[in-house]
């Protein structure tokens, strides 16, 4: 095997950003829907032939790699279709439905930014995992948001701006406990640490909700009300409901994993409704099923399948439409296809010699810290996972933060602060993949509101260009 060049190791990158642009020029929006799989996967295909050919790598280490990456994403992609089943039932038992109705009926519109940002931030804080979140709570303020007159960005932006607050400084979250373990230190050492950068950053993003709250223009009263008439004559709308949220944000205290944590979710979901929408149930099923077959029925399709409910408002038809773990499935293949670009780049030996050409820059602690957020982000962009966004550059500098004299906990928060943030702010990254399909908004529609993601790296090089509590081992 023969190790590559810098000019062969970059080959594939601009073919893909090529394609991709090409694809997002075309297609817009839709591009997830077939042109990003087929840019990848063709993307894959080139650079293991350049890497067969030309470096001598076996067709079985190449594979080998694949299946490492799919390997660390298999638990993902369960928890996607779980978000999907949870998405249908908590809609049509009218869960999500209670939460916008008193959403609407108790949080003011001015400040409902500011609060869909502070509540993600506390819900993911406990959960420890962003894709939770945004699949429970995030997806009801998202809905009721709409409903108040926002747009869909502006939303997701909130949304996953606390999302990922709360993930970034859990100490449930697997990222974090991920940058502790790579670099070898204590885990609240590493959380303490990143509050001398995470709290800066979500002030800001708290003071810009705020100020956008009071901005933007949002529905009447009276418009309001109406979707309220339309939600209370469509479901049976009852605080009770609430007891599924509280039985899922127990189990999150728990410390149950999300894969089980959505999967009893989204049953309980199901079989609320039953008992409390017997109308829908009946709808959705079909007038071929009667008694306990119609709810089996009924159940099974709201938790795997389309299922549209028919409310008298054009929005609050859209809203309720669920597509259940069926609707999943792009985001699905999508993830793979990304699985498999970034297996053969790393098995190739190529991104190891583009990010190993970042480390020349290291002349002082600003340049340091500049060239691992930068490497990061590549990785997040060449590798698409955040995983090893994390992985790669924490090996690959924590010798360099050592000779240095620096304490290791620079490392590992500069790799957070840089690298779990930034992933879902990548359109073919797993995590861009996997909250653009969830919440039904393109990546490159929210990733201008997500101010808490995008401020972090920056506050994370003004720390390291002032030099502020940055000790270095004399």
């Amino acid at each position: 095997m023969k190790q590559p060049g810098l000019a062969l190791s970059l080959l594939p990158i601009i073919f893909l950003v090529a394609l991709i642009s090409i694809g997002v020029r075309i297609f817009g929006e839709e591009i997830s829907a077939g042109t990003s799989q087929i840019a990848l996967l063709t993307t894959s295909v080139l650079t293991a032939v350049i890497a067969i050919v030309f470096l001598k790598v076996p067709w079985e280490k190449l594979e080998k790699g694949m299946m490492n990456h799919l390997s660390k994403t298999g638990s993902a992609i369960f928890i996607l279709l779980m978000i999907g089943a949870l998405t249908g039932s908590w809609m049509i038992s009218g869960v999500v439905p209670t939460m916008i109705f008193y959403g609407l009926k108790l949080i003011h519109p001015s400040v409902f930014l500011v609060v869909t940002f502070i509540l993600t931030s506390a819900v993911s804080l406990m959960a420890g995992s962003s894709w939770t979140t945004v699949g429970t709570i995030g997806l009801a303020m998202l809905s009721a948001g709409q409903i108040l007159g926002f747009s869909a960005p502006w939303l997701a932006g909130a949304i996953i701006s606390g999302a990922y607050f709360g993930d970034k400084l859990s100490p449930l979250s697997d990222t974090t406990n991920l940058a502790a373990a790579v670099v070898g230190i204590d885990l609240y050492t590493h959380i303490r640490y990143m509050m001398i950068t995470v709290v800066p950053a979500f002030i800001i993003t708290f003071i810009i909700f705020t100020i956008a709250g009071f901005v933007i223009p949002v529905s009447s009263n009276l418009s309001i009300e109406s979707n309220l008439t339309s939600i209370t004559s469509s479901f049976n709308i009852s605080p009770w409901l609430l007891l599924v949220p509280v039985f899922t944000i127990a189990l999150i205290l728990k410390q149950v994993s999300p894969f089980i944590t959505l999967f009893l979710s989204a049953i309980i979901g199901a079989l609320v409704a039953c008992f409390v929408q017997p109308e829908l149930c009946a709808q959705i099923a079909g007038s071929s099923f009667e008694g306990v077959t119609m709810y089996f029925v009924a159940a099974l399709k709201m938790l795997y399948g389309s299922v549209s409910i028919e409310t008298g408002d054009t929005m609050l038809n859209s809203l309720t439409a669920t597509k259940g773990m069926a609707g999943m499935l792009n985001t699905v293949w999508l993830i793979l296809c990304v699985v498999t670009f970034g297996g053969v780049m790393e098995a190739s030996g190529m991104i190891q010699v583009i990010t190993g050409q970042m480390v020349k820059f290291v002349k002082s602690t600003f340049s340091l810290v500049g060239s691992t957020v930068a490497t990061t982000l590549f990785c997040n962009i060449t590798l698409s996972d955040q995983y090893m966004a994390i992985l790669l550059p924490g090996k690959m500098f924590a010798d360099t933060y050592k000779k240095k004299g620096y304490e290791p906990q620079l490392l590992s928060r500069t790799l957070e602060d840089s690298g779990t943030v930034t992933s879902v702010l990548v359109p073919w990254n797993t995590c861009g993949v996997a909250q653009s399909g969830v919440l039904g908004v393109a990546t490159l529609a929210y990733l201008p509101y997500c101010f808490f993601n995008i401020i972090t790296p920056i506050i994370t090089l003004i720390v390291a260009a002032i030099g502020y509590k940055i000790r270095r081992k004399l």
